[in-house]
């Protein structure tokens, strides 16, 4: 938007579009560095964007974390991983080598400035473990598990978690992955939980969920606070129009603030942190390979482009707007949100299959991967999406398989109603209600029913990779991820081709400032986030997407500050990049 006479309603240094964590991130690191007069706007009633219902994980290789528990890495074997894990023609190693600098120093500043405290996951294994330079934990941290009594009084503005015990104890990704893959210490570690949540009479008098909270509720929770103590105002209700530019610089926003539109003015610069376009369904389709539903997807609900088409509007580039954080959902009855298939179908004693009965993918490697062959092995001769997770009664009451976690008799109707269970006492009969192929169905459990007596997966190698282990259960032999199916009833359960969150978008530089179509940043104009193309666009490790955004919100707080990083052959970098 492009204006000769304008009424300013309000002014501001730096307005940020968005309430995550990249939002937050380039509040606070933007304060810490000089600037005193910061707004943060959120279009949705409730803050925290996708970055509150995510597991909150960031993935910084080389941390104060990882190094404080005594583990080694570097940028030489960070940067061999990703060279050999993101294809040529999407990787920008100009944004890899700025990222893998610069990620620990964004975490030494919120360390060193604010309460916000991470822990590293010994454990968590980068998702291509095998690749050169790969770890198998260390790299991926998360927010530390603490108690929110400080914003007893805001919590109803907060996106609710979605990592909880029976939907009201917090639950860490460590404890998640020992309790689900019932490692040793697992019960003892459900008993403490309990008796610690429960004996907090005061507390659960208020309030429906317990007070220590993590994962991406806690990350959120814990920036919140820091905005408060610096006394950062984030306007809740409040959308972005479009923006105001003059003479190609961007100087401020249109908003909509409860109904009520006014102009911003920033002095500095307009900061886009507001998600990307998994809840638009015409971009979906416009971008995105087909089947694609908003309904299929994870990411917060106000989701819609915003940021994106307002930047296309002044002229911007994009990049990899075909692609998304795939994962494969289950669309719930009466529940807001699609629910993220990642642990069950990697456990032993599940299988997945397409509508012709077949399996097509190790169901125990890493969701981005696994749905990026389902999406390109689908065709209507080959239908893969929607597909079908198969288990047993004996898996159902070893290792719950939510939403089914009682007696068959306690499914609700609908479930069957709207095509998300299926059972049979058989596999003929399962295959039938499910509307699965006989014959090949038969044939694929008897088959993996032998891989899993001999512990070797034959087709696609299930078990043989640290990452597929990771939500394996290591007394289950000889192969923690493969388990016979026998124990009637047999069940079904539809995935679908989701994803929790688009990951095209605005092109950036190394600054995080958004260039346009000739490769030239915009001034006054920021990006980061899934409102900007992904710098880590295979997913290589737990946290891929908030890592990044947290890194780019920190790089842009220090160019609007006048701290310039140099972007390596930016202009040739610069340049539509290619799809995959």
């Amino acid at each position: 938007m492009t204006m000769t006479k304008r009424q300013w309603q309000h002014t501001v240094d730096t307005l940020i579009v968005g309430s995550g964590n990249g939002a937050m991130t380039t509040a606070l690191c933007s304060h810490i560095l000089g600037t005193a007069d910061i707004l943060l706007i959120e279009k949705d009633e409730k803050i925290g964007g996708t970055s509150a219902l995510s597991g909150g994980g960031i993935w910084i290789p080389n941390n104060r974390y990882a190094k404080a528990a005594g583990a080694k890495d570097s940028i030489e074997d960070a940067k061999a991983y990703l060279t050999e894990t993101i294809p040529d023609t999407i990787r920008r190693d100009d944004m890899i080598d700025c990222y893998l600098e610069n990620a620990p120093k964004m975490v030494d500043m919120l360390h060193e400035n604010t309460r916000i405290r991470y822990d590293s996951l010994e454990k968590y294994p980068d998702y291509y473990s095998n690749a050169t330079g790969a770890r198998n934990g260390h790299r991926s941290l998360e927010p530390t598990p603490f108690k929110v009594t400080e914003l007893e009084d805001e919590l109803d503005n907060i996106l609710p978690g979605t990592i909880y015990m029976f939907d009201r104890i917090n639950m860490s990704q460590h404890d998640a992955q020992i309790m689900s893959c019932k490692e040793k210490g697992a019960k003892r570690l459900a008993l403490k939980k309990l008796f610690k949540h429960y004996s907090d009479i005061p507390w659960l008098l208020k309030h429906h969920r317990g007070r220590e909270v993590s994962c991406g509720f806690g990350g959120i929770a814990q920036l919140y606070i820091a905005l408060r103590e610096r006394n950062i105002p984030l306007w809740r209700n409040t959308a972005m129009i479009e923006l105001i530019s003059e003479d190609g610089i961007v100087i401020g926003a249109v908003v909509e603030k409860e109904g009520k539109r006014m102009n911003i003015r920033a002095r500095k610069a307009v900061v886009l942190a507001c998600g990307g376009f998994e809840h638009n369904q015409q971009m979906r389709e416009k971008y995105l390979p087909s089947p694609t539903n908003t309904q299929w997807s994870a990411g917060t609900l106000s989701n819609t482009g915003d940021g994106i088409n307002a930047g296309l509007a002044l002229g911007a580039q994009t990049s990899l707007m075909d692609n998304a954080w795939w994962c494969t959902t289950m669309h719930i009855p009466r529940v807001p949100y699609p629910f993220l298939s990642i642990v069950t179908k990697a456990q032993p004693g599940t299988i997945v299959v397409n509508k012709k009965g077949k399996r097509f993918s190790n169901e125990s490697q890493n969701y981005m991967a696994f749905q990026k062959e389902l999406l390109s092995l689908h065709s209507e001769e080959n239908p893969c999406a929607p597909c079908y997770m198969i288990f047993d009664d004996n898996f159902k009451k070893k290792y719950g398989a939510y939403p089914l976690m009682g007696p068959k008799w306690t499914i609700p109707k609908d479930y069957f109603e709207e095509g998300l269970v299926a059972c049979g006492d058989t596999v003929e009969e399962l295959a039938t209600n499910a509307g699965l192929d006989v014959e090949n169905l038969k044939q694929t459990v008897n088959t993996f029913n032998g891989y899993a007596r001999t512990g070797k997966d034959l087709d696609f190698k299930r078990g043989d990779y640290a990452y597929d282990r990771y939500y394996g259960d290591p007394t289950n032999k000889p192969n923690p991820c493969l388990g016979e199916i026998l124990t009637p009833p047999l069940y079904s359960l539809t995935l679908q081709a989701g994803d929790f969150g688009t990951q095209g978008g605005l092109t950036t530089n190394c600054n995080a400032q958004v260039l346009d179509t000739e490769g030239q940043a915009i001034t006054g104009l920021y990006a980061t986030g899934n409102c900007s193309a992904a710098v880590l666009p295979t997913y290589p490790g737990p946290g891929s997407t908030l890592g990044p955004a947290m890194t780019f919100a920190y790089q842009a707080a220090k160019h609007i500050q006048g701290q310039q990083q140099q972007c390596s052959n930016s202009d040739q970098k610069a340049e539509p990049l290619a799809t995959n």
